[in-house]
């Protein structure tokens, strides 16, 4: 049997940069991924986007890990040749309505530490996004866009470029606790390690499970967020990023544009609870629907502009509204990255949704003192 002092369950993008930090200080380093390839699952059916931190609490980690792995993001990208553009985006209110929510959510950005925020008017909107509609807007120069596949197959490469073992067609089928670790027996063999971080996804609650975890409490619910791609001679409606003001229960940021760095534009993601976690297909939103979403950042937009795309799975920790509550109670959740307090040489992490791709670095970094504690 082979030991280790590390193994990373999930190669997804958080996985993969975890495997890069810890890398970096320990040999014997292990990541397990169930699918053939590595970011096969929400790293890679995503809208690509490098979030500036905006949206979340202050002193939450969604915003801590978010505006510290915003420049993580771009410095790794410039540093290893993964494709991305520093676009900006703009955050439009539709109506006069929205103008007070607008500034309470630039507020927001400002007490992260966000630096260029401004409001412009529609002359402004317009003059940056001639076929965009609206009243007012907040432009935010950190947002940019990046190739996720990529971005999570150079977090790999680096990690494996340092010793650390990347194995896929490795589903966990069982960890047991042995006095001097987690022995973790996998569809690849079997290996006892010092360290187990579970970054699994949306299948995290369900490793902890194994284990008989009490954070398996925190119950992973699958959201499906769908995409339309604008057809390609209406690609020039849309220069950037496009977004309208978030969910207010916290759901979604809401259906927008993305120009992508191919040059296509998606309008999405949706957000819609399902009951499984690999239903990416069953019972898609029509392209009449995403129509009239985009019909209020984009009012020129028809039906017959618009085709299906592809769909991801985002890991929430908050349940469809009809369920019994929970103890995390709102739909707006943070993140939960600690170690298990029953199994203290487990890291868990838990329901790392959006924005897991731009926080990953530093999330990364969370991690690794962690495991420098178990390590010690």
């Amino acid at each position: 049997m082979d030991s280790a002092n590390i193994v990373i369950i999930g190669g997804g993008v958080v996985g993969c940069a975890i495997a890069r930090a810890v890398s970096a200080r320990w040999s014997d380093v292990f990541l397990l991924e169930a699918l053939p390839k590595l970011a096969m699952g929400a790293s890679s059916r995503n809208s690509g986007v490098i979030h500036s931190g905006l949206y979340y609490p202050p002193g939450s980690l969604k915003a801590r890990h978010c505006v510290r792995g915003n420049r993580l993001t771009y410095e790794f990208c410039a540093a290893h040749n993964v494709s991305h553009r520093n676009t900006g985006k703009i955050v439009v209110a539709s109506s006069h309505a929205e103008e007070q929510q607008l500034s309470a959510l630039a507020e927001t950005g400002r007490a992260n530490g966000l630096e260029g925020l401004r409001l412009i008017d529609r002359d402004a909107i317009r003059a940056r996004e001639p076929h965009v509609e609206g009243i007012q807007a907040i432009e935010v120069p950190s947002t940019g866009i990046v190739a996720s596949e990529q971005l999570v197959k150079a977090y790999a490469r680096v990690a494996a470029d340092r010793g650390a073992h990347i194995v896929t067609h490795a589903t966990v089928e069982k960890l047991e606790p042995v006095p001097s670790g987690i022995r973790v027996l996998s569809s690849a063999g079997e290996v006892e390690a010092r360290c187990v971080v579970n970054s699994a996804g949306l299948f995290a609650d369900e490793v902890a499970a194994m284990m008989g975890s009490k954070m398996a409490r925190h119950r992973i619910y699958p959201v499906r967020g769908e995409y339309c791609e604008i057809v390609r001679s209406k690609q020039d409606w849309v220069r950037g990023l496009v977004y309208p003001l978030p969910h207010t229960d916290g759901l979604s940021l809401g259906t927008h544009l993305t120009k992508t760095l191919w040059g296509s534009v998606l309008v999405g993601p949706t957000a819609r609870y399902v009951d499984d976690k690999n239903d990416y297909e069953h019972n898609r939103e029509p392209v009449e629907y995403f129509a009239g979403l985009a019909k209020l950042l984009l009012p020129g937009i028809e039906v017959s502009d618009l085709t299906l795309a592809y769909s991801g799975i985002r890991a929430k920790l908050a349940p469809p509204p009809s369920s019994p509550p929970v103890s995390h109670g709102s739909v707006m959740t943070d993140f939960i990255i600690e170690r298990d307090p029953e199994f203290p040489r487990v890291v868990q992490l838990m329901g790392i949704e959006s924005p897991g791709l731009t926080s990953a670095p530093a999330i990364a970094e969370h991690v690794s003192e962690l495991v420098a504690e178990i390590l010690k």
